[in-house]
């Protein structure tokens, strides 16, 4: 009989952690992360366990059944059960082995280590199963890296089917698993400690509380799992699944781990790769809330571009202020940030706070992601590994970028071997009246010094806007030849009469014009979308639509639209290049059509 695929929306997605709706998009039973119940589990609600399943290991290689517990295939109108081999599953130790017989099944796919590395079945286009079994998961996990490499390497290559890591998954790791790929949870490792009388908890395994009438039975095990299943299904929604996976993680040694190589891998690849966002709109706030936050890829990729990439404004090239953070951000709505603005009294000094995590942000960056939306507990003393990082990112930024001058105003101790760096707090506070008074003596003199003149505010705008958008999309050509109209800190980009472009510091973002598409596409910087050419493109980009795609997308990008080679429209990207082009459920919103 034939096997029916599951039906499956994405509801809301942040990195490798994504929250599917499962079964009917209009009333979905069920949503992922979510169990699946082995033969000897009591039953649990649809909406936490849509899945059940059976193995057969009475002959080799291992027979393995999952059947749907409601109407989750297209008609919806009856139960599903799908059936696979599990094939002949060596230890990864055995890497260099070919047993010759990997697992097989339509809908549920097992894989192991070694089929990774040698099933060339695999590589099929037509392979789209709806669960992928990583079969030696326990093997996996117990050797540094492994676990994480296979899930990113079945996540990228599957990135539409739901990944099962049988014995593993627990209310303790929940939300990192999730993080890493995994959507599919058992109840072994519960069933194993309530064997033991102790409760699996959201913090790792803990002793019977017998006052309150506590015991270790399924009961108190299913209700540590609701927890940790609702709060990883919140925390995707509400994109904090980052802040909730640094909690869980210090359940164990090896969730910290798993955590810390997971990180190392990701921030050794591109943005697009580890599923990061370029826009988030200031109203969404990345709490750095513990040591872990800075092994983010993303704070890890701010930090690479601001100290290896990133280009102050060309007027701004000789002078550089550096500046304490706020609280406050923007930093310039601040009432300490108001003041050393009336301390520089030149828009030709390059203005850049440091901070932690971020390290630096040049003051032109200060309105879009992720610098706009941090939020770090304030001690008001640096530790080690902070000095070290903004010492590091200052240094590698001073000499690339070749300033003649530095007016040290952050209160932190530098020094340069040809870099003239001089401290304007002179062990002042940095909004007292000493130090905001030497501190505009400084600018004064460097603008003497060096015979720095004010650009017209126009030009000085235009700067500021060229390097921000180098920043976020690494070309500001289609900048040439416009002109700046509006009251900050909204601008209006036009070129002979047209409006190309809005900048709206509150979305942190260029929203371009459908007339500004053709400089885009000129740029070659842009990533693109190619749609196939029989259909007529009406509505958003989704995998049935789009046969290929160029470059690095992050989600919140401008990606163009091609046809047939030709530049039809745009499209706001909501899914990262790893999903791309046959990830489930929409990629990309249309934006314009030419």
């Amino acid at each position: 009989m034939e096997e029916r695929p599951l039906a499956r929306s994405v509801v809301a997605r942040q990195r490798f952690g994504r929250l599917f709706s499962l079964g009917d998009r209009n009333s979905p039973s069920s949503w992922t992360p979510a169990i699946i119940l082995g033969e000897q589990d009591e039953e649990l609600p649809f909406s936490i366990a849509p899945f059940e399943y059976s193995r057969d290991s009475s002959k080799l290689p291992a027979k393995i059944s999952v059947k749907t517990r409601t109407n989750l295939t297209l008609p919806f109108d009856k139960l599903d059960i799908w059936h696979a081999s599990e094939g002949l599953v060596l230890p990864p130790s055995l890497i260099e082995s070919n047993s010759g017989e990997f697992g097989f099944g339509k809908e549920v796919l097992p894989i192991s280590w070694q089929s990774l590395h040698h099933d060339l079945r695999l590589n099929d286009d037509d392979l789209v199963p709806s669960i992928i079994i990583l079969t030696d998961a326990p093997q996996l996990a117990n050797q540094k890296g492994l676990l994480s490499e296979a899930l990113y390497t079945i996540r990228t290559r599957f990135p539409s089917s739901l990944i099962w890591t049988p014995g593993i998954g627990g209310p303790d790791n929940c939300a990192i698993l999730t993080w890493m790929g995994v959507d599919i949870f058992d109840l072994a490792r519960s069933r194993h400690a309530s064997s033991l009388g102790v409760i699996l908890s959201e913090n790792g395994p803990r002793e019977v509380e017998e006052s309150i009438d506590e015991d270790a039975s399924m009961k108190y095990q299913i209700q540590s799992w609701k927890n940790s299943l609702a709060a990883t299904r919140v925390a995707i929604r509400e994109g904090n699944l980052r802040e909730l996976v640094e909690k869980q993680s210090i359940s164990s040694p090896r969730s910290v781990e798993r955590l810390r190589i997971h990180d190392s891998r990701m921030s050794s690849l591109d943005g697009g790769k580890s599923g990061l966002a370029r826009v988030k709109g200031q109203y969404h706030e990345l709490r750095c809330h513990s040591f872990s936050s800075r092994n983010d890829p993303l704070i890890q990729d701010w930090r690479r571009r601001v100290s290896e990439i990133h280009q102050p404004p060309s007027h701004q090239s000789r002078v550089m202020v550096l500046l304490p953070c706020s609280a406050t951000k923007p930093y310039r709505l601040s009432a300490s940030h108001k003041r050393f603005s009336r301390s520089i009294t030149s828009n030709t000094i390059h203005e850049v706070m440091v901070t932690a995590p971020l390290g630096l942000v040049p003051r032109e960056l200060e309105d879009i992601w992720p610098a706009a939306n941090y939020d770090i507990p304030v001690t008001g003393d640096w530790d080690v590994d902070e000095l070290k990082t903004i010492r590091e990112m200052t240094y590698k930024y001073i000499s690339r970028n070749n300033f003649t001058r530095v007016l040290n105003h952050s209160g932190i101790n530098l020094e340069h071997d040809s870099v003239e760096i001089i401290d304007t707090r002179k062990g002042q506070t940095a909004g007292s009246n000493e130090a905001l008074e030497f501190l505009k003596q400084m600018v004064e003199k460097s603008i003497s010094d060096f015979g720095l003149e004010d650009p017209k505010e126009s030009k000085h705008r235009l700067g500021k806007l060229r390097s921000l958008s180098k920043f976020q999309h690494g070309t500001d050509d289609w900048l040439n030849g416009t002109g700046i109209q509006g009251r900050p800190p909204i601008f209006t980009i036009r070129k002979e009469g047209k409006q190309l472009a809005l900048w709206n510091p509150r979305l942190g973002r260029f929203s371009f014009t459908k007339a500004c598409l053709p400089l885009l596409a000129d740029s070659k910087q842009f990533p693109i979308a190619h749609i196939a050419p029989e259909i007529d493109w009406k509505g958003d980009l989704f995998a049935s639509n789009v046969v290929d795609y160029e470059g690095s997308i992050r989600i919140g990008d401008e990606v163009l639209v091609y046809q047939s080679n030709e530049l039809i429209g745009s499209a706001r990207a909501e899914a990262a290049s790893w999903e791309w082009p046959n990830g489930p459920s929409r990629l990309a919103r249309a934006q314009h059509r030419l």
